[in-house]
Parts: structure tokens; C-alpha cells; sequence
């Protein structure tokens, strides 16, 4: 399938795809979104301006390319919707209607605007102008070459518009614990963040006959591991495959998983409407000495 995005990244890599924004004020939730989708631009806030104690306004300059729809209301704000203008697909603009309203520093929120993305894989930056009890801050640095932000002291909050087919599922912190001769099965876990909501519904790896989502649980005083069939990951909510919980289980090993090694894997998801898409990952093999907990395994 050709994109303009690597399907495969280590999960290093991925880790370090975040870290340019990790200081921005306002984000969009890491993962991007399917191209020609209905798309909810769901703009993070972390703190307010510099020597600033709270956020009285939000603008966010759309652009071409991103077919309006509407915004969410906030209560005590007010809203206002510019049509499109110049460079700009319009600008939607929140504003505080006094001090007791505005958005503390020490608080975080999320201001939506819903639309249509184009068609085109790509990369969209929006503009957005925060403004402060005291100063502003406009988010609108775009790298001059490539999409990285890191370095930019003010970037404009990215998304990825992705090719069809690949998830738009953001993934953290992967690992699979190493194994060691004659062993046949071990797991898989990760953080995963899906902006638009989607369900894992399974994995695929060369290296093991069969991957699938299991789920460690109590029943009664007995730990007991099973098939799941799928995992609901949330809209912007972090769902943790983790050991003694959910996770990827990987079964009929073709050889020992060393630590120090990575291993292909294929993420598979579904959304609501039935639209099935992958994630490509080459995932780290670790030794984890917090196994799951014991039991009997019961499909």
C-alpha cells in the first residue's frame, strides 16, 4: 500500500514520534485519522500561557482541506465560527465570558471541532491562538521541511491523515517478554489510544502460529486466562495491554524470543461501521520479571 507514512516503526521510534510535542500547550491526541473520514478534532490544553494563572480564549484557524461541520459548545464560553477566508478553511473561536469562566491553569480540557478530512493521506497542521488572563501563545510553527516538530518552540498541533486501511490507533511502551527454548507461548503488551475509537480484534506475527487477545481474570480464588475476542478502545481513552490484565497472547512460538530482539507484529482493529485496518510494529523483546499471574488456561 503506498503512503507517505512508515508503517512500521520500532517502538523506540514511536516513543520519540511524541516527543516534540510533549511540551506544546495544545495537542491533538496522538494516532491521526483515516482519510475522508468524519473526523472530531478534540484540541488539549494543558496549562495556560507563560506567567499566565488561566485561559480566556481558544482559536483554531482551520485548514484547507478540512470540511467544517461544527463545534462543541462550552458552558460559560462563548462560540463563534468565521467562515472560510484566505489560506484559511475558517476559524472557530472560544472566549471566555469572565474570570470565574476561564480555563485555570492548573486544569486541563478539550476544545472540539468536528469535520471532514480530504481524501488524501497527508499531514494537516492547525493553527491555534491561545490567549491568557495575561499574554498569548500562538501555536502555528510548521517545520520547514519534513513534519517533525521537535525543536519548534511553538508548534501548530499536527494530524496525520491517513492512507486507508491503516489504524489510527496511537501505541506506547510495547514489549514482548522474552522466552526461552521449548517454551511455546508468551505475551504481548502495550498502551494503545485510539482519537476516533476503534476495537483491537486481534494480531497476526511470524513469529508465532497464532496471536490473539486474551484476558487474565479472577474467578473465584482461581486466575484463569481466555480468548477475549476484542478489546473497546474508547474515544482518546489509553486502553493498557498489561501483564495480569488484558493482552496479546502468542502461542505455538516458531523459536525463542531473545531479549534484546525485535519481532514483527500486526495489529488488527474494527471500528463501529465494520471498517477493518491494520498497524504495523516491530516490537522489542524484553525479559520482564513481572510475569502474568499463574492459572489455568480456559479458551
Amino acid at each position: 500500500m503506498n503512503t507517505p507514512f512508515p508503517l512500521r516503526h520500532v517502538a523506540a521510534c514511536i516513543l520519540m514520534a511524541g516527543a516534540g510535542s510533549a511540551f506544546a500547550h495544545v495537542t491533538l491526541p496522538p494516532g491521526g485519522a483515516s482519510a475522508g473520514s468524519e473526523y472530531e478534532a478534540a484540541f488539549r490544553v494543558g496549562h495556560a500561557c507563560k506567567d499566565a494563572k488561566s485561559t480566556t480564549g481558544i482559536t483554531v484557524r482551520l485548514p484547507k482541506g478540512f470540511a467544517f461541520s461544527d463545534a462543541q459548545a462550552r458552558k460559560g464560553w462563548t462560540l463563534d465560527v468565521q467562515k472560510p477566508a484566505g489560506d484559511s478553511a475558517g476559524e472557530v473561536r472560544w472566549t471566555a465570558e469572565s474570570a470565574q469562566t476561564a480555563l485555570p491553569g492548573s486544569e486541563r480540557a478539550e476544545f472540539v471541532v468536528r469535520g471532514k478530512l480530504p481524501a488524501t493521506p497527508g499531514v494537516l497542521w492547525f493553527k491555534v491562538l491561545q490567549t491568557c488572563d495575561t499574554g498569548s501563545a500562538d501555536w502555528a510553527q510548521i517545520p520547514a521541511g519534513g513534519n517533525s516538530t521537535e525543536g519548534l518552540e511553538s508548534p501548530a498541533a499536527r494530524l496525520d491523515v491517513l492512507a486507508p486501511g491503516v489504524a489510527a490507533v496511537d501505541v506506547r511502551d510495547a514489549w514482548i517478554r522474552a522466552s526461552v527454548p521449548g517454551q511455546s507461548g508468551t505475551g504481548a503488551f502495550m498502551k494503545l489510544n485510539a482519537p476516533s475509537g476503534t476495537r483491537l480484534v486481534g494480531a497476526t506475527t511470524p513469529a508465532a502460529g497464532v496471536a490473539e487477545v486474551h484476558e487474565m481474570k479472577m474467578e473465584g480464588d482461581t486466575m484463569r486466562m481466555r480468548a477475549a475476542g476484542a478489546i473497546e478502545l474508547p474515544a482518546r481513552q489509553t486502553v493498557e495491554l498489561k501483564p495480569g490484565g488484558y493482552h496479546l497472547m502468542l502461542m505455538d512460538l516458531k523459536k525463542a524470543l531473545a531479549n534484546g530482539s525485535t519481532v514483527p507484529l500486526t495489529l488488527q482493529f474494527e471500528d463501529a461501521k465494520g471498517q477493518k485496518s491494520t498497524k504495523e510494529l516491530d516490537v522489542p523483546v524484553l525479559a520482564g520479571s513481572a510475569a502474568p499471574a499463574g492459572g489455568e488456561h480456559k479458551h
